[in-house]
């Protein structure tokens, strides 16, 4: 027994130490005996709990429990993986032998590869992977208080230069030197990360004001401008720095992490050793971007907003069982304006919650429509953008377009991507709960090409998945597109999800996504995007091809042989 493990002990039925190897004694290090003392009193505090747990079912089952401990020894708590199981006694009194092994090396070398996962090499500062983590956090509780912050890139001055000059080790020193500077310049609610080369990247919760910017990135500036003593080397870089601010300038990561980055640019392109938070003017738009923002406010008032309908058909029958709602904009001189050009403008000036709710509304009614003609159900989806989905007011405007058309929840499917539901994913699952109360599916569109998790498939409340065109481009020659799409089904049918196959073009793709169970297909094959009248018109063609058999001559064909 005293080889058994690192530490063995056995245990009577309460649990109390009656036997405790050489080992073991020697670990805890106790002058006095073990024997009588519980055994969750050496272990830590946090531990107790799982300790316990597993002692009672191992004793009230029999069965074999491990359980994951620290055990508590004079100059630290020491990591064991323990093994409980059940021990015949010759007396027959019920007892609980516990085999122990030392974890504190893997558990060491685990927590270091995370450490190396997250942070960089040089500096030990959050890398960007990290960076990401703790700015959506920042984002989610900005968004909850009401309060903005400033996301701040710092790039050395003249940094290739010592490099260059000096070499690598001395470059690297520097910015050593740089990153222990900056960090003590921030505050501990701050998040500073090296996110390459010689930038830094600042995160200031409650940083939004003028003042306290030019208060902050003051110090940042003079803690960099000061002389850096590398060896026999006195080394001047100084710093600019970029400012993004929280909501004003954008309201997800990767914009904000761009606006700064592009004032910081500008820092360096205007004198370097400053300051320069981002300004839409100073940035320089194209001036058919703005021309084309205010001929959008026209364009709603004029009624030029379009909606077009592609069909989604079933694999086997190529029957129409639903239309994915696409806006369009039809302007009086440019034609039809594409969705890539004014999606975009509409999203960053809010313009996107009018129409998205004109459009959920229209598309709703649209149906009833198409059910009309059609004499069967179909359902209909709507792309919801991720400002809309952020929106307040987003369950109203869906719970109005439901009321007024009459439309069953069930019967709407509501597309959104995978980076919309990331940005906060507690509120996501709180508005997607939300929804599926109300009865409408949830559609990932895109999926696969943005932050997809098995665990948010488990955690949300979806119901559909779009692949992405970008997977079937090259099927069936993909060998790798193949065995995404292969999985993607696969798993689909084990959560009982519906998927659809976006941008099919071709019958070999169509053969090939049949052929692996995709009972849903939207693309030019099958139809493209078309107005309202048109898909009317191809519902009615279905339903004469159904209604007359193909074996019967055409009314105009049989009216000509009887006609003298």
């Amino acid at each position: 027994m005293e080889e058994a493990g690192d530490v063995v002990f056995r245990l009577d039925a309460a649990g109390a130490v009656a036997f405790a190897s050489r080992r073991a004694t020697t670990l805890i290090g106790r002058l006095a005996p073990l024997h009588g003392l519980s055994l969750a009193r050496l272990v830590g505090d946090d531990d107790h709990a799982a300790l316990t747990a597993a002692l009672a079912v191992a004793h009230s089952s029999g069965a074999p429990q491990v359980v994951q401990v620290r055990i508590k020894a004079p100059e630290a708590e020491v990591w064991h993986e323990l093994r409980i199981s059940s021990l015949a006694q010759p007396d027959g009194a019920p007892a609980l032998l516990v085999v122990g092994r030392d974890m504190s090396q893997q558990q060491a070398t685990e927590q270091r590869l995370r450490h190396l996962a997250t942070h960089d090499a040089l500096t030990e500062l959050p890398n960007r992977l990290l960076l990401s983590d703790r700015i959506r956090m920042v984002i989610a509780n900005a968004r909850r208080s009401g309060q903005g912050f400033a996301v701040a890139t710092i790039g050395l001055d003249s940094f290739k230069k010592v490099n260059d000059g000096l070499g690598h080790p001395v470059g690297d020193a520097l910015l050593q030197m740089a990153a222990a500077r900056l960090r003590k310049t921030l505050r501990d609610s701050d998040t500073l990360a090296r996110v390459g080369g010689d930038e830094f990247v600042a995160i200031l919760p409650g940083t939004h004001t003028e003042a306290q910017i030019k208060l902050v990135t003051g110090r940042l500036i003079a803690t960099l401008q000061s002389q850096f003593d590398i060896g026999k080397h006195t080394i001047y870089v100084g710093a600019s720095v970029g400012v993004s601010i929280y909501p004003l300038h954008a309201e997800d990561e990767v914009r904000l992490m761009a606006l700064a980055d592009a004032a910081m640019s500008r820092a360096k392109e205007t004198g370097k050793a400053r300051c320069v938070v981002y300004s839409p003017a100073q940035a320089g738009p194209p001036q058919h971007d703005i021309s084309l923002e205010a001929a959008m406010f026209q364009a709603v008032r004029e009624g030029e907003f379009l909606l077009y309908y592609q069909p989604i058909v079933d694999a086997p029958t190529r029957e129409i069982q639903g239309f994915e709602t696409l806006m369009r904009w039809k302007h009086p001189t440019l034609g039809m304006v594409p969705p890539v050009r004014f999606i975009s403008i509409a999203e960053a000036n809010g313009l996107i919650n009018l129409l998205g709710a004109w459009a959920l509304k229209a598309a709703c009614v649209q149906l009833r429509q198409f059910e009309e003609v059609a004499r069967r159900s179909l359902y209909i989806s709507v792309n919801i953008s991720p400002r809309q989905f952020r929106n307040d007011k987003f369950l109203d405007v869906l719970d109005d377009a439901l009321a007024f058309s009459g439309l069953p929840g069930e019967q709407l499917v509501l597309e959104i991507t995978e980076g919309t539901l990331m940005v906060d994913p507690v509120h996501a699952e709180a508005i997607l709960t939300k929804m599926a109360e109300r009865r409408a599916r949830i559609a990932i569109d895109d999926f696969g090409t943005g932050y997809s998790s098995l665990a948010y498939l488990k955690r949300f409340p979806i119901s559909v998945l779009k692949i992405d065109r970008a997977f079937i481009r090259d099927l069936p020659g993909s060998q790798k597109d193949g065995a995404i799409c292969s999985t993607v089904l696969d798993l689909s049918r084990h959560l009982d999800l519906s998927v659809v196959a976006e941008g099919v073009e071709t019958e070999e793709q169509m053969g090939w996504l049949n052929e692996r169970g995709c009972q849903y297909i939207q693309g030019y094959l099958t139809g493209k995007p078309m107005p309202a009248n048109v898909a009317m018109a191809a519902l009615s063609e279905s339903m004469h091809a159904k209604l007359v058999p193909q074996d019967l001559p055409a009314p105009a064909a049989a009216i000509a042989q009887v006609t003298p």
